[in-house]
């Protein structure tokens, strides 16, 4: 199914036969590329070390049995089909050397079908050495640089349509989108399937009986999907298509944990920081983007994991006097110690991740570590950790940075600190960050993950916060899409928008 060389077309028409490397998605490539973009021909791939002598903290459950390869399909997104490759061979994970003890795998860990049974596999970010993640982090802006030089075309046959089921105007349009979409074919002359969510099936706005009647073809090719089907099936859809505003595809990024289709976004909401396309002409959009190809830029997202404190057995609990310390079970003489903290849950995230004091009337105590080092206590009413993207989310109201979200880092804010020396800062996506509240914290605090699932971090508790191995692809504009981000700052924030400076009158002056 690789397609070893591509047809090529450059900026001036010309076709060459390029190279781009032995890792190559399903869907043809059509680059239209500029005269300085020399690495496309490069390999297009993701390598992790598994010979790196640094490992991560061991708060986890590792598992020494030997995995199964794998028996899923491949995905259809071009992205995620590229880093898939390694995954096969194991390069996901951490190597023995770097785990201790013989434990079950983590649950939150996604698992392989093998012999009828599930077999978990370690898959979070967090559990890679310090040089795994490096190179993980690397090889994803090197891709994310070569698919921003080249236009890519999508074999589109299943269309995911995602809007907000309670707005009525935007059901109208999805119905619109819809029949437009199942009256026309793909380039290969096959007609498209259209999945909507599952309430529209009893919509009356939406009118799913009478869309039936025009056709009989589209009782086959107007399906629903769920939650589930995106959770287990993400490979179903070639794109996805959001109908609404950036909440609508923040959306889109928790339905999709971890393979995530193309994401083309209309903006029909509030905010325009990630709608890039007028709904008004979504008919020559999208003849153009399934005709021409798209160009895609690949959002850094975040994995976020709950680790829960266990509960002492009293024979411990005799053998400490019951003190407990979370920093020692973090980065001291106790972080060897698997024992001390299981996983509860984990996310990926594309706007932030924030730990607030909830419904307490005091402030909270959080303690920040990054790697293996304790950055500081701090006492607020939370911190919230952003990613790029998220910049102009929770952390702008805060008094963050703004940052353009090609930049691979992570930003950290704390949210109405009582002191007057904290500063946002910025750290680097090679990070794993840890946010806990201390055994001796007065309150526990509240983590929630892009606005969602709200989760209490009593004493002992802690979040960790890495760069995922599944970014967030989202189409943009082939007319704007390098200066489209200081445009949606300047159109939206009015960023540095106030009344331009008088010029000094030079020859009434001179008169005088």
């Amino acid at each position: 199914m690789a397609l070893n060389h591509p047809t090529i077309e450059a900026a001036n028409g010309d076709t060459k036969d390029r190279d781009i490397g032995e890792y190559q998605p399903d869907h043809a490539v059509d680059g239209s590329i500029d005269s300085d973009s020399d690495g496309v021909h490069e390999k297009l791939e993701v390598i992790f070390d598994q010979s790196a002598a640094q490992r991560r903290r061991a708060s986890i459950n590792p598992d020494h049995s030997k995995r199964p390869s794998s028996h899923r399909q491949k995905t259809s997104c071009f992205v995620h089909q590229l880093l898939e490759e390694k995954s096969k061979s194991g390069h996901w994970t951490p190597s023995k050397d770097g785990l201790l003890g013989d434990k079950p795998a983590d649950k939150d860990s996604p698992a392989e079908m093998h012999d009828g049974e599930e077999t978990p596999r370690h898959t979070q970010s967090r559990l890679l050495t310090k040089k795994q993640l490096s190179d993980m982090a690397f090889g994803i802006r090197e891709l994310s640089k070569k698919l921003g030089h080249i236009r890519l075309l999508l074999k589109v046959r299943n269309v995911f349509l995602l809007t907000k089921a309670h707005d009525q105007k935007l059901i109208r349009n999805t119905r619109d989108m819809t029949e437009y979409l199942l009256k026309h074919k793909n380039e290969e002359g096959r007609p498209y399937i259209v999945w909507v969510e599952e309430t529209m099936r009893n919509s009356p706005i939406f009118n799913a009986k009478g869309l039936l009647e025009q056709d009989d073809s589209y009782k086959d090719r107007l399906r629903y999907w769920t939650n589930e089907l995106c959770a287990k099936k993400p490979h179903t859809f070639e794109i996805c298509i959001a109908l609404g505003g950036d909440g609508t595809v923040l959306y889109a990024s928790w339905l999709f944990q971890r393979v995530v289709p193309p994401v083309m976004s209309f903006a029909l909401g509030s905010l325009g920081f990630l709608t890039k396309f007028d709904f008004e002409q979504y008919p020559s959009i999208l003849t153009r983007a399934f005709r021409d190809g798209v160009t895609v830029s690949l959002r850094l997202r975040f994995e976020a994991t709950v680790m829960r404190a266990r509960k002492q057995t009293q024979t411990e609990i005799d053998q400490s006097d019951g003190h407990r310390d979370l920093i020692e079970e973090i980065i001291g003489d106790f972080s060897d110690d698997v024992n001390t903290h299981t996983p509860l849950i984990s996310h990926n995230i594309l706007n932030d991740i924030v730990l607030d004091r909830g419904p307490n009337a005091t402030m909270s105590s959080i303690e920040i570590f990054g790697d293996e080092e304790h950055f500081t206590t701090v006492q607020a009413d939370g911190v919230c950790v952003a990613t790029p993207t998220g910049s102009t989310a929770y952390n702008l109201a805060a008094g963050g940075s703004l940052c353009h979200p090609e930049n691979p880092v992570i930003l950290v804010t704390a949210i109405a600190p009582h002191t007057l020396s904290f500063r946002p800062i910025i750290l680097p996506d090679t990070i794993v960050l840890r946010l806990g509240v201390p055994y001796d914290a007065r309150a526990s605090c509240w983590a929630s993950f892009d606005g969602k699932e709200r989760t209490e971090l009593t004493p002992g508790d802690y979040v960790t916060v890495s760069a995922s191995r599944f970014p967030f692809p989202s189409v943009l504009p082939l007319d704007r899409r390098s200066e489209d981000w200081v445009d949606s700052i300047s159109r939206t924030l009015n960023w540095n928008n106030r009344q331009r400076q008088k010029a000094f009158d030079v020859e009434k002056k001179s008169k005088e």
